[in-house]
């Protein structure tokens, strides 16, 4: 299968320049920031006013490719420093935004609130009236979902699992895949958390045809069915 991304994140909407923020930001209201916003509410971490940095977390050894992908979404969208850190007895790698400026346009005019996520994280209200959704969901998914293969009686299954949070954010994304018509189950996991699940080769079909990925690691799965 192929996803159906390539050439949606060339489309152009207004302009979000401030005068204070001009001198380092490239970005507008595109599919591009918008699945920035999807990656910082699955795998990223906003601190502020406390320390203030942009903190976005991979797997060093599962996620290499994509986190180039996305340092270089970072540098289309910021004309900012980024720093690379890379954990060896970890597993981990970081990317960091140490722009303070950058850090408060994200979050008064873009609409990222400040870490922790619980009870706190939602979708701006741009992203809906954009009609962006899709470039969340896959910007969420790419960092905190999965792609589950089971084996049933030697056939083998697939599964889309992505958790969430107690947050605005949750009902949003349920929101979400109702509209694009996705079939999927909800499960309570505890403390508020939840697991969606999509099931079976037609909904990953139409996922790859709707959302797709830029995550290697999930196409890589996919693309074995």
């Amino acid at each position: 299968m192929l996803s159906s991304t390539q050439g949606e994140m060339k489309q152009a909407n207004k302009v979000c320049w401030s005068k204070k923020s001009k001198d380092f930001l490239k970005s507008k209201l595109t599919p591009e920031l918008a699945e920035f916003i999807g990656i910082m509410l699955g795998d990223g971490y906003l601190s502020y006013p406390r320390n203030p940095r942009i903190k976005i977390s991979f797997n060093s050894e599962d996620d290499k490719e994509y986190l180039c992908f996305v340092r270089e979404l970072l540098t289309k969208l910021f004309s900012t420093k980024i720093k690379t850190e890379h954990r060896k007895n970890e597993k981990t790698s970081n990317l960091y935004i140490f722009n303070i400026k950058l850090l408060r346009y994200l979050m008064n005019d873009i609409g990222l609130k400040s870490s922790p996520k619980w009870n706190l994280a939602e979708i701006p209200e741009w992203i809906f009236k954009k009609k962006l959704e899709k470039h969340v969901l896959r910007g969420y998914f790419d960092t905190d979902g999965c792609v589950v293969i089971t084996d049933n009686n030697g056939t083998r299954y697939p599964r889309l699992e992505m958790k969430i949070c107690p947050s605005p954010m949750q009902k949003q994304f349920i929101s979400i895949l109702y509209n694009y018509q996705f079939k999927f189950g909800v499960y309570d996991i505890g403390k508020g958390k939840v697991r969606i699940q999509m099931n079976g080769r037609k909904q990953l079909k139409k996922w790859m045809s709707i959302v797709g990925f830029h995550n290697n690691k999930h196409q890589i799965k996919a693309n074995s069915f």
